[in-house]
């Protein structure tokens, strides 16, 4: 499936609930938890949601607010090494499912989870 495909079975509001589950694993998370330490997700939750709409074909709200993704340098403050990207496509996985994302949309979201989940490694 591709990219217009995967926005056409989710859409905006499908999109946003699959961020909102993901978000809910992150406060009790030992290991992702942390990297949070204001206890407040809601921009957080907002910018991955914006991303992703902006990075299928959606609304361009990301680039618009924040210009270039330049995911690895936003990133960089983080340790993110092999345990870390593993517990963030875990839990991605998990909210995947939980939002009973078809598996036709499912598998190549995963896909690109993990592509970018391993390029955002600086450990």
């Amino acid at each position: 499936m591709n990219e217009a495909a995967i926005w056409k079975t989710l859409g905006e509001e499908g999109f946003g609930r699959l961020v909102a589950a993901f978000y809910r694993r992150i406060p009790g998370d030992e290991l992702l938890g942390p990297m949070y330490p204001d206890g407040d997700l809601s921009g957080a939750e907002a910018r991955l949601r914006d991303f992703l709409l902006f990075r299928f074909g959606g609304v361009p709200r990301y680039i618009e607010e924040r210009g270039h993704p330049r995911l690895r340098m936003r990133h960089a403050p983080f340790a993110i090494g092999e345990n870390e990207r593993d517990r963030w496509l875990q839990l991605m996985g998990e909210a995947v499912r939980e939002c009973e994302v078809p598996p036709a949309a499912a598998e190549p979201l995963m896909e690109f989870f993990a592509g970018v989940a391993d390029f955002m490694r600086n450990r």
